[in-house]
């Protein structure tokens, strides 16, 4: 018998610098106000949103992008996806010379939806929202597996004039702004994967007491691949046959009837497979009323 050392895929991941964003919280105005306020780090000058005096009924409002998110990790048979850590990244980068504005907001499969996020992104510059993001703007900082989708939305009138409360808006539009990419990630385990040192032993079985092991494995040489440890003793004839009482339902009465004969042992190096996904999508736009 033996054990097949299985290999892995090593992913190269190519990272950008990232600019640096801020972001604010999109609040509900008072009844009888003309304009959404925006809570942000200067609360002398808050932003406002746009009228909807100022935007033309006849042309789109915005762009909007939507990317499914997966975040967390599923322990048991519970679903939707198989057990497992999941994790998503989704990266924006303004195409345009100018800066653009982006609200972006959080709604959870069968749960609930957070408030928008402003975000003013650079020309030419790129930030990413990932779960941690999510995490911080719907108030859940366990690990609880969270399914749902993010919503971008980059309106035309984007350039702000907050000291007049107006907009002006933008009559070339782009009807895609920015490239928006989604990175998806999976892994089973626990940790990463790594090296292991492992025995590839060669034995015989002279005799078997139990009638449990097939007549043909008897007197024939056999081996086996097992991992080790380093600077540990261990009885290697026992090891052989923890495996035989693992193969053929031996217990452990039957172990002291089983005689087993070492011919070699041979050390070598092996690697825990990853079971690891990754996936990569590009999300299209989608012009707004």
């Amino acid at each position: 018998m033996a054990l097949v050392a299985a290999g892995i895929i090593a992913v190269v991941a190519i990272s950008f610098p990232l600019q640096e964003h801020s972001s604010v919280l999109a609040q509900s105005s008072p009844a009888g106000s003309n304009a959404n306020k925006m809570t942000g780090s200067d609360s002398k000058n808050p932003t406002s949103m746009p009228n909807s005096e100022y935007v033309n009924s006849t042309s789109p409002s915005g762009v909007m992008y939507t990317a499914k998110f997966e975040c967390g990790s599923i322990f048991a048979g519970e679903g939707p996806l198989r057990p497992g850590h999941y994790d998503t990244d989704v990266s924006m980068f303004n195409k345009e010379r100018s800066e653009s504005t982006i609200f972006w907001n959080v709604v959870v499969n069968n749960g609930p939806s957070s408030n928008a996020m402003l975000v003013r992104l650079g020309p030419e510059n790129a930030t990413s929202i990932t779960c941690q993001d999510i995490r911080q703007v719907l108030g859940n900082y366990n690990e609880n597996f969270l399914e749902g989708f993010i919503i971008m939305n980059v309106p035309f009138d984007s350039i702000l004039q907050s000291s007049k409360g107006v907009t002006i808006s933008n009559a070339g539009y782009d009807s895609n702004p920015l490239e928006v990419q989604v990175f998806y990630t999976a892994n089973a385990l626990d940790t990463l994967p790594h090296e292991v040192v492992v025995d590839k032993i060669a034995f015989y079985i002279i005799q078997d007491g139990t009638g449990k092991i097939p007549a043909n494995m008897m007197r024939q040489t056999l081996d086996i691949s097992i991992p080790s440890s380093l600077n540990e003793l261990s009885n290697t004839g026992d090891r052989v046959k923890e495996v035989l009482a693992k193969q053929y339902n031996l217990t452990s009465d039957d172990l002291p009837k089983v005689v087993v004969r070492i011919q070699s042992v041979n050390v070598g190096v092996g690697v825990l497979i990853d079971d690891h996904a990754i996936s990569l999508s590009t999300v299209r736009p989608q012009l707004t009323p």
